[in-house]
């Protein structure tokens, strides 16, 4: 069979991917061992590099985590090691996994990215009746404290280079065809305590960032980093930053 297209917008910035993003909150996880046993064998289709992963298999018996992208899968925090994590180059939208044989299915920052249809079809045919579906992402950072008006600037260069899906997570996923009812699921923060060389590091690791340069030929980090380093002040000084964190949980009748 031949491998399934997809939009692939981070294997060309795998590396910086896995090296730069943040990790999720504890407070993430303990909603989602609230609503499901320690026992579950999760499915986490568009795992990327397994940001969310590691948390993941702290809690539950097994993690299926899946991608469509073998760059991804290569720079996995899970690739080399024994225990109870399973790797797959899979699409979201269709895995091997059997009828009936997960009991959470669980989507870290991807679930705009799907063909939602076929993948809700997919997550009914997985799914363990009483199973939950949990779908989260996170908008873009609060700029730290005097950082307003370097991080616009930087964001007006980036801005028409994100795609269009961008705007699916800035709204929280408002407006999708759910396939099963709604549980309560708590406000999150996600927050990461850095010094400056980290922060841009995680600027540069966005598909836009990528996008911009390799159409424009200008690196829009390099472009804003003096302005952007004079606004964060001693470049080793660590600073907080954070994302508004958004969770959706759905369990199967």
């Amino acid at each position: 069979m031949a491998p399934e297209r997809f939009n692939d917008h981070f294997s060309g910035v795998a590396e910086a991917y896995a090296a730069a993003r943040p990790e999720y909150p504890d407070a993430l996880f303990e909603a989602l061992a609230a609503v499901v046993p320690a026992t579950a064998r999760v499915w986490e289709p568009g795992c990327g590099s397994g940001q969310a992963t590691r948390g993941l298999a702290a809690r539950f018996a097994h993690v299926h985590a899946t991608d469509p992208s073998d760059a991804q899968l290569a720079r996995h925090w899970a690739a080399g090691r024994a225990g109870g994590v399973s790797l797959a180059v899979e699409p979201g939208e269709r895995t091997g996994l059997a009828d009936a044989s997960v009991q959470l299915v669980a989507v870290a920052q991807a679930l705009h990215w799907f063909d939602r249809p076929r993948f809700f079809a997919e997550c009914g045919r997985v799914l363990a009746p009483g199973g939950v579906l949990a779908a989260w992402g996170y908008a873009d950072f609060l700029p730290p404290e005097g950082m307003l008006d370097a991080v616009a600037d930087y964001r007006t260069q980036i801005e028409p280079h994100w795609p269009p899906e961008r705007a699916e997570v800035d709204s929280a996923y408002a407006g999708y065809d759910w396939p099963f009812p709604a549980l309560p699921a708590p406000a999150l923060w996600l927050e990461a305590d850095w010094s400056l060389p980290r922060f841009l590091r995680y600027l540069a690791s966005s598909s836009a960032r990528a996008r911009c340069q390799a159409e424009t030929g200008d690196d829009p980090v390099a472009r804003h980093a003096g302005a952007l380093a004079a606004a964060w002040g001693d470049p080793d000084e660590v600073r907080r930053i954070s994302w508004p964190l958004f969770l959706h949980l759905r369990r199967k009748v």
